[in-house]
This record gives C-alpha cells, sequence and structure tokens, in this order.
C-alpha cells in the first residue's frame, strides 16, 4: 500500500477529532443536535485551519445512515463514501477553477433533483470568493430558498471579497489560527502513534513554522521525518527550515543590552557565517522585545511553550522598559526599510547600531556638574508629585567611581554639549538658549512659540504665540521649567501668558525670519550670476519657482 502522507492521514473524521475552533464546533454541535439546521453556512479562515475538514464532517453528520447527529457513525456506507471523497450526494466544487457564469449555472442545474443516496444534497464550494460577480447573481437566488433537500457550505480565506448578499443569506463562522500550543500537542499526539522519536525543542520549532495552519505543520513535520530520517532533532529541523539558532539572536540581544558595539559586531560576524536571512533575524528580534516587553509589565502572562521563559525573564531584567520600547521601535522601523538598504547585511547593521546610538545613557552627569568638575553643589531640583525620587548611579571619571545624583530628565533627555553659557536674560539669548535646551518633541514646541518678554531674578516671565494656544499644557511648562533649572544649574520658575503683536519674535519666528531672508538671498545671487544670466539669454530659459534653496 502507498504512503499516505500526515495531513490526510491525520485528517479529523468527526468533530471529536478537531483541534481547536470549539466556538465553531459548538455552534454546529447543538443546531445538529437540536434540528435547527440553517440551509447555507460560511467557514471563513487563512489556510489549514480546518474549513474543509468541518465542512465535510457536517456532511456526514447530515448524511449518516444512523440518522442526523453531530457524531456520525464513521461505518456506514455514506460516512465512509464521504471520508474516501466519493458520495455522490456531495458535490465539492473548487470555485477557483470554475469562476465563470456558465460553470455556476450547469451545477445548479440539478439542485431541484432529489439527492441519489443521502438525505440531502450537499454542495460544498471551496474558495467560493473566486467567483465572478455574475456567478454571484446566478447562485444569489438559489442561496436564498432552495429545496428542503439542499444544503451549501461554503469555504474562503478572504469573506472580504463576497457580496454582501451573499454573506446576509450565510451562517457565518470564523476560524481561528491556531496556536503553537494546540499545534505541538497535536504533533506530539500524532508522533506517539507514528511511534516516531522526537525532540520536545523541534516540535516547537515546527510549531512556530507552521503560522497558525495545522496542515502546514503536519507537511513540515512529514519533511522533518524524511530529513531526519525517521527521528526529530533539533538542530536538523532549524537547518531543514533555514532558522536561525534562537541562541544567537539571545545573545545578540544581551550586547545590545549591554551597549557594547564591538560585541554587538561580532554577534553579526558569526551569523552572517551561516548566510542568514537578516530580515528573519530582525523579525525573531523584534519577537523577542515583544515578549521582553510582556514579561517586565505582565510576568505572570509570560507562557513557557518555546522553553524560554528564564531567558525572557533574564533580559527582561537587564533593560530597562523604555529601552525594549525604543528597540522594538527601531526594529520594526528597520524591518521595513531593509529591503532599501544596499544589502541586506548593511541595512541590519545599520538597525542594530541605530539601537546603540539612541539607547538613553544612564550614567552621565548633568550639564551644570559636568562643567563644574563635579566640585560643586548639587542645585535643589523642583519636584514634582509623580517625579519619582532621585536615583543614585555611578559615573566612571578617571578611574574613581563616583556616586552622581542622577534625576528623571538626565536619565531620558540628551546631553547638552560644549555650549556658551547663557543666562536668558535678552530675547536674542532665549532664542539661542531654547536651540540647545535638551527638550521633548511637544515641549520643544511649546517653547519655539514662546517669547521671552523679561527675567525676574529666577522666573522668566514668557509670552506664548496667540495661534498656538493649542500647546498650552503644565506637562510641557513643567519640562521646559525642569530642563532650563538643570542647565542654569539653579531653580527656576515660568510664567507664561498670552502674546501681543508687540511682543518679541518666538524663537520660531526668528528662525522663520532668517530661512526667509536666506532664501531671498539665493534666489538674489542667482538671479545676478552672470552665468546664469548667459545661459538663460541663449536658451531663452527662466527659472522655475521653487527650485532655488540657501546653501546649508
Amino acid at each position: 500500500m502507498s504512503y499516505q502522507v500526515l495531513a490526510r492521514k491525520w485528517r479529523p473524521r468527526n468533530f471529536s477529532e478537531m483541534v481547536g475552533q470549539e466556538h465553531v464546533l459548538r455552534a454546529l454541535i447543538n443546531a445538529l443536535d437540536n434540528d435547527r439546521l440553517h440551509h447555507a453556512f460560511l467557514f471563513t479562515g487563512t489556510r489549514g485551519v480546518g474549513k474543509t475538514t468541518i465542512a465535510r464532517i457536517l456532511a456526514k453528520s447530515l448524511n449518516c445512515e444512523q440518522g442526523i447527529s453531530s457524531r456520525p457513525c464513521g461505518q456506514c456506507a455514506a460516512c465512509t463514501e464521504i471520508d474516501e471523497g466519493r458520495f455522490v450526494d456531495l458535490i465539492e466544487v473548487d470555485a477557483a477553477s470554475r469562476t465563470k457564469v456558465d460553470d455556476t449555472r450547469e451545477l445548479l442545474e440539478n439542485v431541484q433533483y432529489a439527492p441519489t443516496r443521502g438525505r440531502y444534497k450537499v454542495y460544498l464550494i471551496d474558495e467560493v470568493h473566486m467567483l465572478s460577480n455574475h456567478s454571484f447573481n446566478a447562485l444569489l437566488k438559489t442561496l436564498e430558498e432552495p429545496p428542503p433537500h439542499v444544503k451549501f457550505l461554503l469555504a474562503t480565506t478572504d469573506p472580504q471579497k463576497l457580496p454582501v448578499t451573499i454573506l446576509s443569506r450565510c451562517l457565518q463562522f470564523n476560524l481561528k489560527r491556531l496556536t503553537p500550543e494546540l499545534i505541538n500537542g497535536q504533533l506530539s499526539h500524532i508522533l506517539e502513534q507514528e511511534s516516531v522519536a522526537a525532540e520536545p525543542a523541534a516540535l516547537q520549532e515546527l510549531a512556530r513554522a507552521a503560522d497558525g495552519s495545522m496542515r502546514d505543520a503536519l507537511s513540515l513535520m512529514d519533511q522533518a521525518i524524511a530529513y531526519g530520517g525517521g527521528e526529530l532533532k533539533q538542530a536538523e529541523v532549524r537547518d531543514m527550515l533555514g532558522a536561525i539558532d534562537r541562541d544567537r539572536v539571545v545573545a545578540l540581544l544581551k550586547q545590545i543590552a549591554a551597549g557594547s558595539a564591538g560585541g554587538v559586531m561580532a554577534e553579526v560576524n558569526t551569523l552572517a557565517e551561516q548566510s542568514p536571512d537578516f530580515g528573519a533575524i530582525l523579525s525573531e528580534m523584534n519577537s523577542l522585545l515583544q515578549r521582553v516587553a510582556l514579561a517586565q509589565v505582565i510576568p505572570d502572562a509570560l507562557d513557557d511553550t518555546l522553553g524560554d521563559k528564564s531567558i525572557l525573564q533574564s533580559l527582561a531584567e537587564q533593560m530597562s522598559r523604555e529601552d525594549v520600547q525604543l528597540y522594538y521601535q527601531i526594529g520594526i522601523v528597520g524591518r521595513r526599510d531593509l529591503p532599501l538598504a544596499p544589502d541586506p547585511r548593511t541595512g541590519f547593521e545599520m538597525v542594530l547600531l541605530r539601537m546603540l546610538a539612541f539607547r538613553p545613557d544612564l550614567g552621565v552627569r548633568s550639564p551644570a556638574k559636568a562643567r563644574s568638575g563635579g566640585a560643586a553643589k548639587a542645585a535643589p531640583a523642583v519636584k514634582t508629585p509623580d517625579e519619582p525620587e532621585p536615583q543614585t548611579v555611578v559615573a566612571q571619571q578617571k578611574g574613581e567611581a563616583k556616586p552622581v545624583a542622577a534625576t528623571q530628565s538626565e536619565n531620558l533627555e540628551s546631553v547638552i554639549q560644549d555650549k556658551p553659557r547663557l543666562s536668558g536674560t535678552s530675547p536674542d539669548e532665549w532664542v539661542e538658549l531654547v536651540s540647545i535646551l535638551p527638550l521633548t518633541a511637544m515641549a520643544r514646541q511649546f517653547a519655539e512659540h514662546c517669547a521671552l518678554l523679561e527675567r525676574k531674578g529666577n522666573c522668566f516671565e514668557l509670552a506664548l504665540d496667540p495661534g498656538f494656544e493649542n500647546l498650552r499644557n503644565p506637562k510641557w511648562e513643567e519640562v521646559l521649567t525642569r530642563s532650563l533649572s538643570d542647565y542654569l544649574g539653579e531653580p527656576v520658575t515660568i510664567n507664561v501668558g498670552s502674546g501681543e503683536n508687540t511682543s518679541p519674535a518666538t524663537p520660531r519666528q526668528v528662525r522663520e525670519q532668517e530661512q526667509q531672508e536666506a532664501q531671498e538671498a539665493a534666489e538674489q545671487a542667482i538671479s545676478s550670476d552672470p552665468n546664469v544670466q548667459s545661459i538663460l539669454e541663449h536658451f531663452d530659459g527662466e527659472i522655475a519657482a521653487g527650485t532655488v534653496r540657501p546653501a546649508k
């Protein structure tokens, strides 16, 4: 007898053998047992989740010689013939190959006739969304009012393409993608029955690679058994799948968490020896970072189905929540942009270097202390109710470890580089001061639209541009106050009123004015250039509007 592939051999033959989809099975079982049967059923879901299988079991339940039941006997002629695909009253149609309206009309010509053998004539139309609009129109009337001896079972992977007139005439059941846990359990059961030895980690690899499809999982397992010579080992399954060793990706994340650029590049070199799919590695990193974030926020929600719970918990302790979110966002954007890179490895390396470049430096000193060599006394900070107590970290300087008070703003803001010392006592100095303060995006928008009226001791009197009142927010005022205090080395307060036409220019207005002057100067320089004038005269040309840009 010829070999039968696992996907066909282990296809469920009754509802009790189905894996998952309990929400669908419950409705169908109750309908069958209580004789509340609709005339049209629509099963939707991705490939390999059981749409056609459930439809065939339903056809058996309707035509079993023992009577209509959610538990067909599986032994009578009707059940046997349906399992073998030769039951005359089960008409299976592949809509992808019969899209024309003439095919549909031919199919429906015999609807009016009573079934030959069974209790019901069942039409199982797979990938029904492939039918043409004319075919749907031909099907519509019959689907709405079929003869009592006819049942329609429709299956599709893309229900959005079905007309609403069809959807409204069917009971719709949406089948879910199967979880790796469910797939893993079914694979273990099948291998036990088949007497095939397997490493648990190998089954985890197959369950993840199946991507929610039981059929894909069984096909991959068939291939893996052949590849491994009758047994399943994790290393061989990974080789077959072309998967990257998860330990290498974890090692890479550890180097990123440590901020070691050299270690990161060494790991990349090790990975490159295997000629990997760098896009797949980045996706694996993003998947791990998502689970690390979950371990940080809801530790109890982290499962150990992949055998990596302890590793994820360790990474969750090594990285801050902010870092994990930053790395994930950079990884997602980098995965999207990877095809635009000169080559995959270059793009992958740039994503990793971007993670290191934007990683907040938690061990730096505040600008005021840096300028005073660390000897100046720390100025009292303005503490808000939501601000945590200052944390003590250690900064290494000239081989000596010294305790440094690191406030929340020092942890999250960039370090101010060597800049001229500004008091902010004049509108011009205010414009320059705003340009160098380490502010978040919204706080910077707020500051750039505020003009300095005057400074009274440690109080800054500001005026918000009337056209940007929507930026007025106590949170941005607090961030600006804290940043000014850190920069000037003393506590300050700000008072923000509404500006008038006579108010000094805001930093944004000053910059826009400078840009406008630079643009006009550039256009004037181009227009008056003798070479440009000669070219325009010779070719009867003109300078296209908007094409002149000032040099940066």
